[in-house]
């Protein structure tokens, strides 16, 4: 898998007005999954191999067997295709998140769970990382829309508050401080995990990884 180069991501000003608009999710929604799994799947690897201004809504529509018509009817621009498929793709984050939460009521357990379901979603998913990583500039994260989503963002913050509240974890800052730390320190892993090629589990160091966060974050000396 080739590592795509930061200088060839989305251009910022181009990408201002990208976002996907209500009327196009729900446009989306209609797709037929066959279809919008082939076009997720050509995504991934076109944007995976090669740099982001090299690959066309043509290229894209090829290797999807679908027409650059259709591209166009629910997509419009190449930024508005990359931020619906991460979209899409980090929805199944949210879900598998809510899912494995259910029962959980310790704090540090809570936590511990979702390190290992983040942790094990990237690990699974490379491609969908290189492709945030890399193609997104940080400033453009929030067109994607699953990032202002109670589902996800609400799951990550909702851990974090119960942590404060019970006084287990730092209050000292907001819950979004905490959120910022956690996704700093297991993105950062993740992605040089990609960049390096390891060839093991990102999970194999599972427990000294959470140990380093839990340290980082709770009121535990």
């Amino acid at each position: 898998m080739k590592i795509s180069r930061p200088s060839s991501a989305i251009d910022p000003k181009s990408a201002a007005d990208a976002s996907p608009t209500d009327e196009r999710r729900a446009a989306l929604s209609t797709m037929r999954p066959e279809t919008l799994s082939r076009i997720e799947q050509a995504v991934l690897v076109l944007f995976s191999n090669r740099d982001f201004h090299d690959v066309s809504l043509l290229d894209v529509a090829k290797a999807a067997n679908v027409s650059l018509q259709t591209i166009y009817k629910y997509f419009g621009s190449k930024e508005a295709l990359v931020y619906a498929m991460l979209d899409v793709m980090l929805g199944r984050l949210a879900e598998r998140m809510m899912d494995h939460l259910q029962g959980i009521d310790d704090a540090r357990e809570r936590l511990r769970k979702t390190c290992w379901v983040t942790l094990d979603y990237m690990d699974k998913h490379p491609a969908v990382m290189l492709l945030l990583f890399t193609a997104v500039p940080v400033l453009r994260h929030r067109n994607i829309r699953i990032y202002e989503s109670p589902e996800l963002m609400g799951a990550f913050l909702s851990v974090f508050k119960d942590g404060q509240r019970r006084g287990v974890l730092n209050d000292r800052v907001s819950s979004k401080v905490l959120l910022d730390v956690f996704m700093g320190v297991v993105g950062r892993v993740v992605l040089m995990h990609i960049v390096r090629r390891e060839k093991h589990s990102l999970l194999d160091q599972f427990d000294e990884l959470f140990n380093i966060v839990w340290r980082a974050m709770s009121l535990e000396t």
